[in-house]
């Protein structure tokens, strides 16, 4: 069952549901019967696969949307398979399977990795089956042979060979074996959880957590390079497929895209807005007392609280270096007042949890964005400082075409708009839909300060030398782009990103602040993978 309407999930389970309930309503002695169930109603069994794709390199078609299938009249070679995955180097696996003779129905990821490892597949059921009948079995004997002697891991090996990209793969084979398999890289997260009666897989933690009731230490990671293999009988094993590579796993993952429940994750979304309170601090010149912190819900919520509690501090701080100060001359009074100085914080943004827009369909999203988002009046002064958080800036839509406009209706002094995320500068390869280099911001602001300094040049540079490595190896390819941000500092890119975005009728001054990449990486130290922020891929 596969869907791409605007309610995906429901309308998934609505033709689940009503496929069941027309079977039950028409067979009322299966009620009871699980058995009769399992043979007679479809989508009742032990094996289950299900998969939220957002697009990736922009395609939103039915076409795209997970779990395939690759049928066969033979059980064992039924392969099911879904997962988060882009392949790097999609033209080099299509090549390998038309040298093996096979003619793939289109040039996608999914499809070249689901025929490689069906082509293996196929020819260690035809091994088996050959090596059964030279043992006597008959034909029908020998498949429950061929199920039980079936060989996952070696099969995954020869298919993974060249497999360059992230990825967290899941597959189900007709006779009832699964595997999840991940990127020796560790770029897209896969998680498990093992008990007698169940094996479950999840790219996120806490939902296992949730469903099954387990404690975070129950819940284990599938190592880089690995699969977890379950056979029929009910084995789970863990092998190694391919050697382990730097670990890299993707650090957009923890500012954005996972949800914010894990424990691991939540305090890390916390840390990224902790770690960028002086860059706001100086953005003010300290001035708290004038100055009214917030955030764009949802997801920015967390680093928001990790922003204030280090504001906080600063301002404890302040008062403790104030009352030592004059310890001799303090007066109740005075005592009193500096003590109910307080951070402010008010919920200023207020978003429509209908309408979320990273990944909405590039169509629709300029129009959507503008009514995404309401603001709460009365809160704001005409000195003040308004600083509000976001987790990342990606394509700069949602501020230009609504937030700072709404923002500026309140009449602060200034707006300081705060990224926990560091400047997105490239596109990721690995999976996540921000594939267009020229839909970045940052990408953007870069190109207008090259045209302002006459250096543009240097894009036409670039392009040549990209140009000329279209036919290389993609373990060849060298990414030139970096040329184009290493004539500027952070700031000035920051700077210019916060001009483009603001426009004439704004009245308040407007700033915007990334994070430093540095910064990330203490704040999330176990997902060192920073492609869209620094071309490192």
């Amino acid at each position: 069952v596969r869907s791409n309407h605007s309610q995906p999930i429901q309308d998934v389970f609505k033709q689940i549901n009503e496929r069941i309930n027309e079977e039950m309503t028409t067979h009322p002695e299966y009620a009871n019967d699980v058995a009769q169930q399992k043979a007679n109603i479809p989508y009742i069994g032990e094996l289950f696969l299900g998969h939220v794709r957002y697009g990736t390199f922009g395609k939103n078609s039915i076409e795209s949307v997970h779990p395939f299938l690759r049928q066969s009249n033979w059980m064992h070679r039924n392969l099911i398979l879904a997962g988060n995955f882009n392949m790097t180097n999609v033209k080099e696996l299509f090549e390998n399977l038309v040298e093996l003779g096979q003619h793939p129905k289109e040039m996608a990821d999914t499809v070249t990795v689901m025929e490689k490892i069906g082509h293996f597949l196929d020819k260690e059921v035809m091994q088996l089956y050959q090596d059964c009948k030279q043992e006597g079995y008959s034909k029908r004997e020998a498949s429950p042979v061929i199920a039980d002697r079936l060989d996952i891991g070696k099969i995954l090996a020869r298919s993974a060979k060249n497999l360059d990209g992230g990825y967290a793969m899941a597959g189900l084979l007709g006779h009832g074996d699964a595997f999840v398999f991940r990127d020796p890289a560790g770029i897209r997260p896969a998680y498990y959880y093992q008990d007698d009666e169940v094996v479950v897989v999840a790219s996120e933690r806490p939902v296992i957590q949730t469903v099954f009731n387990v404690p975070f230490e129950s819940v284990q990671e599938i190592d880089p390079g690995n699969a977890l293999i379950i056979k029929k009988s009910g084995k789970v094993t863990m092998e190694q497929i391919l050697e382990p590579t730097v670990k890299k796993a993707c650090s957009f993952e923890r500012i954005y895209f996972s949800r914010g429940s894990d424990a691991e994750i939540y305090q890390e979304r916390k840390n990224l807005g902790k770690l960028i309170l002086p860059a706001v601090l100086e953005s003010i010149d300290s001035d708290t007392d004038n100055t009214v912190f917030s955030y764009i819900p949802n997801t920015a919520e967390t680093s928001f609280y990790g922003l204030v509690e280090a504001a906080q501090d600063f301002l404890n701080q302040r008062k403790n270096n104030y009352i030592l100060a004059n310890r001799n001359t303090l007066t109740a009074e005075t005592l009193q007042e500096l003590l109910a100085v307080k951070i402010r914080t008010e919920k200023v943004a207020i978003k429509d949890a209908k309408l979320r827009t990273f990944i909405t369909e590039d169509s629709s999203r300029d129009d959507l964005v503008a009514h995404v988002y309401d603001v709460t009046y009365g809160v704001i002064k005409p000195t003040d400082n308004l600083v509000i958080i976001d987790d990342s800036i990606v394509r700069g839509t949602t501020l230009k075409m609504s937030i700072i406009k709404m923002m500026d209706r309140l009449k602060p002094k200034r707006i300081v708009i705060v990224s926990s995320a560091p400047q997105i500068r490239y596109p990721d390869c690995y999976g996540i839909d921000m594939a267009k280099l020229e839909g970045l911001v940052a990408f953007r602001a870069a190109l207008a300060l090259l045209k302002e300094r006459n250096l543009y040049h240097i894009v036409d540079e670039v392009y040549t030398k990209c140009k000329a490595q279209e036919n290389y190896l993609d373990s060849d390819v060298v990414n030139y782009v970096t040329a184009i941000y290493d004539q500027f500092t952070p700031e000035e890119i920051s700077d210019k990103i916060a001009e483009m975005l603001s426009s004439p009728e704004i009245n308040a001054e407007v700033k915007i602040i990334f994070q430093k990449v540095e910064d990330l990486h203490i704040a999330c130290p176990k997902n060192l993978g920073d492609w869209y922020f620094t071309g490192d891929y």
